[in-house]
């Protein structure tokens, strides 16, 4: 009897394909053929690899499809009710926690530090030598322990941070000193120094940080956002910086994006807009996810990252 080894069809969706096609190759990754771009499209490939919202267009001229990986974390493009759910969807997990602390705790350093405040007076030529402030000491509190919101855990913890963490149910981190769940958010917040989003977009983290959650923070507490613009009432946060209430924001993520112009929060006060560039997508990255998780499918274990439908991560 002859033994034949099933042939995978990998459809590349992705505005870095260029990139990404290389080291896919380089991998040698066995009985699978590569078909990068739209046109033609391969009717029986089995695994889409790429953008979610490039990927979403084509579901419907896919019927062979049993494995999408997303370059993204998060995946809202394909988690429409009315799409198909046939398949099996992986995130890009575990390769962002690194890059989401950086940008974290250049906000945190920068508003420590008074880094805004010193440029501005020496381009006045003014001697600005007022008390700088430490993270040593303060409490930050991450909605969302995930996989980076526990790396966003162990560089505070590094900086000698008390964490609280808010999550579903999981209690994972070892480096947050207490969690909080459900109906525990205001606890959560209240007398925070720090309050940093890293939730993705579900139908429980909507505007979860509201005026009731904000009324719990400090005069001088600092908001970061860097996970979904939905988990943000943003006329909320508009009325608690305008007037004091917390002293800064730092957002990274937005209900619309691009943020159009007129929007009220190009012009609040105290807040710095960076326009979705906290982590981005490096290809040699997010490659090592697929490839990893392309032996598995191919030895038919269970894949890493798998995303529920219903949760939404």
């Amino acid at each position: 009897m002859v033994s034949i080894t099933k042939t995978h069809t990998l459809l590349l969706l992705s505005k870095q394909a260029g990139d990404y096609t290389p080291l896919l190759e380089a991998a040698n990754l066995p009985n699978l053929e590569i078909v990068v771009g739209l046109t033609p499209c391969p009717t029986d490939c089995d695994i889409a690899f790429g953008e979610p919202n490039l990927i979403r267009e084509l579901l419907p001229r896919l019927p062979g499809l049993r494995w999408v990986q997303s370059t993204w974390a998060g995946v809202e493009p394909l988690l429409d009710p009315a799409l198909r759910r046939d398949y099996t969807l992986t995130n890009a997990r575990g390769v962002f926690g690194g890059l989401m602390s950086e940008y974290v705790l250049t906000y945190l350093l920068l508003h420590e530090r008074k880094v805004l405040q010193r440029l501005e007076a020496q381009k006045e030529q003014r001697w600005e030598a007022s008390l700088t402030g430490t993270l040593r000491g303060k409490t930050i509190g991450l909605l969302g322990v995930g996989s980076i919101g526990a790396e966003l855990a162990r560089t505070a913890k590094f900086f000698g941070m008390t964490v609280r963490g808010y999550t579903r149910e999981s209690e994972t981190s070892k480096h947050v000193d207490r969690y909080y769940h459900g109906e525990t958010i205001l606890g959560f917040a209240r007398g925070l120094d720090y309050l940093v989003s890293v939730l993705p977009n579900t139908s429980a983290t909507r505007q979860i940080v509201d005026a009731e959650v904000l009324a719990q923070l400090p005069p001088h507490a600092l908001f970061i956002n860097v996970g979904r613009g939905s988990a943000v009432n943003e006329s909320a946060l508009i009325h608690a910086l305008e007037t004091g209430a917390i002293s800064g924001a730092a957002l990274d993520v937005f209900e619309q994006e691009p943020l159009p112009a007129g929007h009220p929060f190009w012009a609040t006060k105290n807040l710095i807009i960076t326009s979705h560039t906290s982590a981005p997508s490096f290809p040699a990255e997010i490659a090592k996810v697929f490839i990893e998780n392309y032996q598995r499918y191919i030895a038919r274990a269970p894949l890493e990252h798998v995303v529920e439908f219903e949760r939404g991560y």
